[in-house]
């Protein structure tokens, strides 16, 4: 199984999908049509909806970001936001990143995935 990417995210949800229509899956989700369409096609969507779609196809949002969060996984997870400067990353992409990974924590450990319930 690949590892699981935003791309492999997209991909998860045409299978899922099957014949369906995307305004009936995005109504099952909680997210627009638009919004479906453009994750299916690998875009990054924001915390909230990057969160219904996990629970919709039922993966552990902290394997996109290299962390699980299973009871058997380590129970305080340390995450690092470093981007090097890299020519190729614009600034406005490495922040949204940072955002997103470090927003990803805490919805972790907000959920209980830290150990508290």
């Amino acid at each position: 199984m690949p590892k699981l990417t935003i791309q492999v995210l997209g991909r998860r949800l045409v299978e899922k999908r099957g014949e369906k229509g995307v305004r009936e899956i995005a109504r099952e989700i909680g997210i627009s049509p638009a919004t479906l369409s453009r994750v299916e096609r690998g875009h990054l969507p924001d915390l909230e909806t990057f969160k219904k779609i996990c629970k919709w196809l039922g993966v552990d949002p902290g394997e996109v970001f290299g962390f699980s969060s299973s009871p058997a996984s380590s129970p305080t997870p340390t995450v690092a936001v470093h981007f090097k400067k890299d020519r190729s990353l614009e600034p406005a992409t490495a922040q949204a990143l940072a955002q997103m990974i470090l927003a990803a924590q805490r919805a972790w450990l907000v959920s209980g995935g830290g150990g508290k319930q």
